[in-house]
């Protein structure tokens, strides 16, 4: 593959892995922090870091136009601050294997918001491409574990909505960046997220209050906004600036391989078959999308 497929590609699945990966401090920190209180400070913390990082570049700060920072604001409203709330609210009310095998269905959703904003054409090989990779995540989760009770419908369903909204924030990406200067783009879509959270945290602060904060819950909180937001979230917007968004979001499906490996790795868990053997169709499906 050439380099300007490669580098997107791998930009997207660190992206991906990363997240996968942040589920263990994420537990651990929002039992001292509220989760949109969390956010919020995430978003806070990528902001800050990534325009640290253009101020201090030899290129600066560079100009952008009203029209195009109030599509990249809304870009990331509709990213963290409408789909990650409706994740955190799903998760909330309903169960992590449901998490895990609802929002599995991003990159299916992807589809139809790129046939339609971007004009992307939907081949049988993406369609055979997000199958595969799709039964590939159905087997890495093992559905038999999902509870699809009705006490759980409402969490299931803002867990579609998060699914949803991440899919049509993914396709806004490709469309609003291009002709932008992604980083700044990046740092402004952290900005669009906090009219959304900073009321709900703030919310949360006068309800339910705060924890003991130690030096590590800050340290989590630093992982957090730093690598978790500020590099992975960069990392996604350049795999979807790069590639077609229905490649792009294949990547996506690292996420549950990732996180079910670090469960082997720190918590003992046990690998299945049934991972093995969607590990390897979830690689077989993102190299049939990536095949010209």
């Amino acid at each position: 593959m050439q380099k300007k497929i490669v580098v997107p590609l791998l930009s997207g699945l660190a992206a991906a892995s990363i997240w996968g990966g942040m589920y263990v401090v994420s537990k651990i920190v929002l039992n001292v922090i509220p989760p949109f209180t969390l956010l919020t400070m995430r978003l806070v913390l990528g902001f800050a870091v990534l325009w640290l990082v253009v101020m201090m570049r030899p290129a600066g700060i560079k100009k952008m136009s009203a029209g195009a920072f109030r599509r990249i604001f809304g870009t990331g409203l509709m990213g963290y601050g409408i789909s990650l709330g409706f994740q955190f609210v799903g998760t909330k009310l309903s169960t992590a294997v449901n998490g895990a095998l609802v929002t599995s269905a991003t990159p299916a959703l992807v589809l139809p918001f790129a046939c339609i904003l971007l004009k992307e054409r939907i081949t049988p090989r993406k369609l055979a491409a997000v199958l595969v990779a799709s039964l590939g995540v159905v087997a890495v989760i093992d559905p038999r574990t999902a509870d699809l009770s009705s006490s759980l419908f409402l969490g299931n369903m803002s867990l579609l909505g998060a699914a949803v909204t991440w899919a049509l924030y993914s396709v806004l990406v490709s469309k609003n960046v291009q002709g932008q200067d992604l980083l700044q783009s990046s740092a402004v879509m952290f900005l669009g997220g906090l009219p959304a959270t900073v009321p709900a945290g703030m919310w949360e602060l006068s309800t339910q209050g705060m924890g003991t904060v130690t030096p590590g819950i800050i340290g989590g909180v630093l992982f957090l906004g730093i690598v978790a937001t500020a590099v992975a979230m960069f990392l996604w917007n350049y795999a979807f600036a790069r590639l077609p968004a229905s490649s792009a979001s294949l990547t996506f499906f690292a996420q549950p391989a990732v996180g079910v490996l670090l469960g082997w790795l720190c918590l003992g868990e046990k690998i299945t078959p049934l991972f093995l053997l969607g590990g390897g169709l979830i690689a077989v499906g993102i190299l049939i999308a990536m095949r010209r």
